[in-house]
């Protein structure tokens, strides 16, 4: 398992820079952003498919330190209503599965997007709970005319370009937890997984090292951010919080740098737990800690992540 990092972070410096800075502190694995929410800014997706010395030259940037693609990300919602966004984001999605390709990525990470009530919706509509009927009326129109459609189709153009799809598990999107991951891997296809960020799973209630075991065989991504919910907040607002991420004081929950939600022996767990299922790719630091610097937060995740898989590796050992 290696130490990885989602390069958005450090999107205000130069790439040269970044990679040397990972280089330094002890990352293994880049994850890229190549557009739509995470943006691109040191990926310039055009000039890499249309240039083979382009993307030579980026490659050897990469390759030359001893660094790995871990993944190309595109986060999107290209089920949006409104057709323009629907179409940006749609478009940057295939822009990042040619990239894959000619990369020689195999995973590219996604979200599975979330559509309107209806065709004349003009705002996504995220269904949390079964009454009045009028909600499962617009959850069964929303899987069966909008998101199995739309992604068994691009399941197959992303098998035949070589790539694993992993959706990020996340509120406000159809996929966003392990049962509606299952329900959308079932109809499109086996190239269709997680991209497990446990941060997410946290704040709706759910264990994360349960999600694991239950997604054996389905994980091809891994996100490593944590998560701290506030329990005096929570007990008289509940968790679907929407008051702004910088108001920390009184929000229920507010996402973390790694350990500083849930301590090491739980990331010790998580990355055992994982192993047993199978995955032994990166640990994707992602940094969305508002207590934090970025390089403060990220430099906490790597120090801890190191412990973390340096006992995985050598605590199960009798000479150990």
């Amino acid at each position: 398992m290696k130490i990885g990092v989602f390069t958005v972070l450090f999107g205000q410096k130069p790439l040269d820079e970044v990679l040397d800075y990972f280089c330094q502190v002890g990352v293994e694995a880049v994850e890229l952003g190549v557009g739509n929410y995470p943006g691109s800014a040191h990926v310039p997706t055009k000039d890499l498919l249309n240039s083979v010395s382009a993307r030579s030259e980026f490659l050897a940037k990469i390759k030359g330190r001893g660094l790995i693609i871990s993944a190309l990300s595109c986060h999107g919602n290209p089920l949006h209503p409104d057709k323009k966004t629907a179409k940006l984001h749609h478009e940057t999605w295939r822009d990042a599965l040619r990239l894959a390709k000619l990369l020689k990525v195999e995973t590219v990470v996604n979200f599975a997007g979330c559509p309107g009530d209806s065709e004349r919706s003009l705002a996504p509509n995220w269904v949390t709970c079964p009454w009045p009927e009028d909600f499962l009326r617009v959850l069964d129109w929303q899987w069966t005319k909008k998101v199995i459609p739309y992604w068994k189709a691009e399941a197959k153009v992303a098998r035949d370009h070589g790539v694993n799809i992993a959706f990020e598990m996340h509120p406000g999107f159809c996929v966003y937890s392990a049962e509606t991951l299952l329900r959308l891997r079932a109809a499109c296809g086996e190239n269709v997984g997680a991209n497990f960020d446990p941060s997410h799973l946290f704040w709706q209630g759910m264990d994360p090292l349960a999600c694991v075991r239950a997604l054996k065989g389905a994980i091809y991504h891994v996100h490593a951010k944590d998560c701290l919910i506030d329990p005096q907040n929570t007990a008289v607002t509940g968790v679907l919080d929407t008051k702004h991420y910088g108001d920390e004081l009184h929000r229920a929950w507010i996402f973390r740098t790694v350990g500083y939600g849930h301590g090491e022996k739980w990331w010790k767990d998580f990355v055992s737990t994982l192993r047993m299922v199978g995955y032994d790719g990166a640990l994707s630091i992602e940094h969305e800690d508002s207590l934090m610097s970025v390089n403060e937060g990220f430099r906490k995740a790597v120090e801890l992540l190191k412990r973390v898989i340096l006992t995985e590796k050598t605590g199960g050992m009798w000479w150990a």
